[in-house]
């Protein structure tokens, strides 16, 4: 994957033979298409990001519950 060109790199994604870019060429897109487009990706990895970390904050919840419960129990966390 092409991670210094985005357009290559999604292009290589969609086509992973060996084939250049210019030979897989993908209809070009208008400004305003492409601006819309990057603004809905940013807008999706932007709602998955909230979800991960409530996700990361439910499971250190948990596992503090589980520490205090192995502290009552004589058990040294370290």
């Amino acid at each position: 994957m092409d991670v210094d060109n985005l357009e290559n790199a999604i292009n290589s994604a969609k086509n992973p033979d060996d084939k250049t870019v210019e030979e897989n060429k993908t209809p070009e897109m208008s400004q305003e298409q492409e601006i819309g487009f990057h603004k809905g990706a940013l807008n999706t990895l932007v709602a998955e990001r909230t979800e991960l970390v409530k996700m990361v904050g439910n499971i250190e919840a948990i596992m503090q519950a589980h520490i205090k419960r192995l502290k009552e129990l004589g058990v040294d966390i370290k």
